[in-house]
């Protein structure tokens, strides 16, 4: 390798370490979230402590009558404000009807249904199982179902009064669960005022279909309910729950767990900052929103509103390491009213697997790009990991059970793909190499300042003669950056390595931890993760034979060995121990098979070789045009003699 590769080479480094540093860790922004939600906790116990002042005053009120001997009627104010016959539902009455549960089951999902609320109160995904030390045999639940809340809030009239009802304070009445061919229906209600009820309806299916098997239809009817509903333009929804830690690393877990969203006629998502323990992240939406998600790392809680949220106003709080909890998600959505009485809806529960998500489709079998929850990237390095790395997994898992040499077969797919590239940088890298001797003699012939221009000039005929292209190192590899960006995104995405075991490896979507040490060291953890270990070495010792058949020929290099050599794999081996262990091995095997395809290409294109290229490349070229890139640069040598000799003549 000359200069420019080894440059090129250090350039993709910092580039790459630079991503993954920030993708990891932005400590300003975090800060300020930390003083902002400081602030706002401030202000809740200012408002907190006036509503306490209210209720004393009005303590000290009853007290006074009662030493007057005034009696004060002792009516519940939800019971006048309510009316009896919802007052009889409402959930903090000690003598409200009872909250019942029924489950329903699929192929995939078993789901819960509360009457508080007529509301999903857990669910639980049947191919799936958390990550535990030992067997894993407890099923992956989307939410801990203490956690769970969801309210449709709207506005009604009871006599004279408007009142605001969050449906979630109260118990539904279960009308049944209808049995289809292929699907369970679920209906609720909530009888408002005689007559006129809030009916919920859920429609679960069963058709062996994961995209749609995984898709809950929800609807809100208002029967009877427009005589008395109050004049407003929308109804709101609340919801929001605590997601369970289902993952072996919390930081890891939690880098991937937000609230992303799609506004319509969009083809990517949106999503809320990463956040650390003990923060909160807030984002208001006043625009049209498709669906809000509360997704983690492998899975996700999509609502979708198939005409469209009006706005939606979210915020998550990361939650503390150790608890087994990930984020508190929250979620208010608007849905438009405009004398409507039914609002078509669906909930998606389960995997964040892209061929699933990429059929999930509305009511209106429109694309909805919910796939867009998987990280794989944007349109510079999304479509290689869509139109060929998950094809080829899929296509290999297929056929082949141990997903260890399912990334040993795409590693050489991979390195078979871009061997053009891996060739042309050497052979560009070996020329350099080649007429080496004849750049010293021309370092030696101007070794003036004054004639750098003459050097130059020099150089680009020797270059041309030689047909070198002194950047043709380095492209090639700076070609190769999106697909190792690529690949990065992929792995610890990818919900197809989860709970997949190889070596000495668990789970190849988390790290490998071989030793867990008794201290926390900085940048590093508090394990050793055996395949980031051995992907930091390999990178080293190809970084050292690199530098010694290039680098240290050229003294100008010198100062980039400590860069390439040391910092580089030390720093990989600081940010990978804790990313997935099927990420560091692919990384080990491409770092192999790049040193075995370097040694190969040097034994079988030796020097003499190249020498006798380039001498034939020459005769070729002797009578030939002169290639864009070298008129371009003469005229660029051109122009700046000409501006030279303008300044000498002011002079």
């Amino acid at each position: 390798m000359d200069k420019n590769t080894i440059t090129g080479l250090v350039l993709m480094g910092l580039i790459f370490v630079g991503y993954v540093w920030y993708s990891s860790s932005q400590s300003e922004e975090i800060q300020a979230q930390q003083e902002k939600a400081r602030q706002e906790q401030m202000a809740k116990a200012a408002e907190e402590a006036a509503e306490e002042f209210k209720a004393d005053s009005l303590n000290n009120l009853v007290a006074a009558n009662d030493s007057l001997k005034v009696e004060v009627p002792q009516i519940a104010p939800e019971r006048g404000q309510y009316g009896e016959l919802l007052y009889a539902a409402y959930a903090e009455n000690p003598e409200a009807k009872a909250d019942t549960t029924i489950t329903v089951k699929n192929s995939y999902l078993t789901v819960d249904f509360s009457a508080k609320g007529g509301a999903l109160s857990k669910v639980t995904l049947e191919e799936y199982t958390k990550y535990a030390e030992g067997e894993r045999n407890e099923k992956v639940v989307l939410f801990n179902p203490a956690t769970a809340k969801f309210g449709t809030k709207f506005y009604y009239l009871n006599g004279q009064s408007q009142v605001l009802l969050n449906t979630n304070d109260f118990i539904f009445d279960l009308v049944g669960v209808e049995e289809g061919k292929d699907s369970q229906k679920v209906t609720f209600a909530l009888e408002v005022m005689p007559g006129s009820k809030v009916i919920y309806e859920y429609t679960i299916y069963d058709k062996k279909v994961p995209s749609r098997d995984y898709l809950i239809d929800f609807d809100i009817r208002f029967e009877n309910m427009k005589p008395i509903l109050a004049q407003q333009d929308h109804i709101s929804i609340e919801w929001s729950n605590t997601s369970y830690q289902n993952e072996r690393g919390f930081k890891n877990e939690n880098n991937y767990t937000t609230i992303a969203y799609r506004l319509p006629d969009e083809d990517e998502v949106e999503e809320l900052d990463l956040s650390s323990e003990g923060v909160t992240i807030k984002q208001k939406v006043d625009e049209s929103v498709n669906w809000v998600s509360f997704k983690q790392q492998f899975f996700s809680q999509t609502f979708i509103a198939h005409d469209n949220f009006l706005s939606a106003d979210m915020k998550t709080y990361t939650q503390k390491a150790g608890s087994g909890m990930i984020k508190t998600f929250t979620s208010k959505m608007e849905l438009a009213y405009d004398d409507q009485q039914e609002f078509e809806m669906s909930i998606y529960c389960g995997p964040n697997k892209y061929a699933i998500l990429k059929d999930v489709v509305n009511n209106r079998g429109e694309d909805i790009y919910l796939e867009e929850v998987i990280p794989l990237g944007g349109w510079l390095i999304g479509w290689f990991n869509r139109w060929i790395i998950i094809p080829v997994m899929d296509f290999l898992s297929n056929h082949i059970a141990n997903f260890g040499i399912i990334i040993l077969i795409l590693t050489l797919l991979v390195k078979a793909l871009i061997l053009p590239l891996t060739y042309k940088s050497y052979l560009s890298t070996a020329k350099m190499r080649v007429i080496k001797p004849e750049m010293d003699a021309l370092n030696e012939k101007y070794p003036r300042k004054e004639d750098a221009m003459k050097k130059n000039q020099a150089m680009m005929e020797l270059y041309k003669k030689a047909g070198v292209n002194p950047l043709g190192g380095c492209l090639p590899m700076l070609i190769q950056l999106p697909i190792l960006w690529a690949l990065f995104r992929f792995f610890p995405a990818s919900i197809e390595l989860r709970g997949e075991s190889f070596l000495w490896a668990e789970d190849l979507s988390s790290y490998d931890s071989v030793l867990e040490l008794p201290f926390t060291i900085p940048w590093y953890g508090d394990h050793v993760s055996l395949f980031a270990l051995l992907m930091s070495i390999a990178l080293m010792g190809f970084s050292y034979m690199s530098y010694k058949q290039t680098g240290a020929a050229q003294p100008q290099m010198g100062a980039m060995k400590f860069m390439m050599v040391y910092m580089m794999p030390v720093m990989m081996l600081l940010w990978f121990n804790d990313y997935a262990s099927g990420l560091c091995y692919y990384y080990l095997v491409s770092q192999i098979l790049t040193m075995i395809i370097m040694f190969s290409m040097r034994r079988f294109v030796d020097d003499k070789k190249i020498r006798a290229m380039m001498e034939r490349t020459a005769a070729k070229q002797h009578n030939g045009k002169k290639s864009k890139f070298q008129l371009r640069y003469e005229e660029m040598m051109r122009q700046q003699e000409e501006m030279m000799q303008q300044k000498k003549g002011k002079r």
